[in-house]
């Protein structure tokens, strides 16, 4: 991430402007410092005003944590939204989820690291993030919760670095994948 704010169109709109800068800058904390680093104090601090200040916008750090996995949901959705588009989408969308953690991989352990906020987060934006999966794994959910939990599985492996150093994944990747083509057919 760069060293500005990010103030682009992936905040959820139906925050106030100033929601929308306090969800930009948590990100950027989180993505520099990690989740340890994501306190509404240190928060505040980098926004410069006081703690207080932030529950006028988000009632609790559950809160703005549901923002800020919206922010990834959204981003995820347009993302595998276009790779479902190519040629191969099985293959697209499991490099547009790799891609997405790598890019944003404090955001994506937020994101995956235990129960989600679904009472927070904006109507059918889960959904939207999910269908082009359904989609790949030929409208059948059991596989496409298979194919989420594969593609999961091995990236936060090698997120966390889990793998050998000498370990073959893209290989390992393709014969998942390619295992899943099959179970489709």
């Amino acid at each position: 991430m760069d060293s500005g704010r990010r103030t682009d169109s992936s905040v959820p709109d139906e925050l106030s402007p100033r929601a929308r800068e306090i969800v930009s800058a948590a990100l950027e904390l989180l993505e520099r410092e990690g989740a340890g680093a994501l306190t509404m104090r240190r928060l505040a601090d980098r926004l410069g005003i006081r703690a207080p200040s932030l529950y006028k916008h988000f009632s609790d750090k559950r809160a703005l944590e549901a923002a800020m996995i919206a922010v990834g949901l959204e981003e995820s959705a347009r993302l595998f939204e276009e790779a479902a588009s190519k040629a191969d989408p099985l293959r697209g969308l499991a490099r547009a989820y790799r891609d997405f953690a790598f890019a944003r991989p404090e955001l994506y352990r937020l994101m995956t690291d235990g129960p989600l906020p679904r009472d927070l987060l904006p109507a059918g934006l889960e959904e939207r993030a999910a269908q082009p999966v359904i989609a790949a794994s030929g409208g059948d959910q059991a596989a496409a919760r298979g194919l989420w939990a594969f593609a999961h599985g091995m990236t936060i492996l090698e997120l966390n670095r889990r793998f050998p150093p000498d370990a073959d994944l893209e290989s390992a990747w393709e014969r998942g994948l390619t295992a899943f083509a099959k179970k489709r057919r």
